[in-house]
């Protein structure tokens, strides 16, 4: 998939990522992976400054931890993320109805 087509998603990507368990930052980039069978490989240079954006944002909060002496930011969905999460998924199923609609 071209790389343009997530533009504009990453929260989208993200916020889902994390709707089901909490996940740090490497995970995160996993699971979007393996949910998209590929389609979606983020670097660690766009997902960090979203993730922490939305940390700044109070759509995540984080808990720091050490794992095999490495430290870890392990993100999750707060109220206002969740909240969020639900207006993208409704905005981004009516983008894709207005899509199909003009391309059928």
């Amino acid at each position: 998939m071209r790389a343009d087509v997530s533009r504009g998603h990453l929260d989208l990507l993200l916020l889902g990522a994390v709707a089901k368990e909490p996940l740090h930052g490497y995970a995160i980039v996993e699971a979007i992976r393996d949910a998209s069978e590929g389609a979606f490989e983020l670097g660690e240079g766009t997902v960090y400054p979203a993730l922490y954006r939305l940390e700044a944002g109070a759509l995540l909060a984080s808990d720091a931890s050490t794992v095999n002496g490495r430290r870890r930011r392990t993100y999750r969905l707060t109220a206002k993320g969740r909240r969020e999460l639900t207006a993208q998924k409704r905005d981004w199923s009516a983008f894709v109805r207005a899509v199909e609609a003009v391309t059928a």
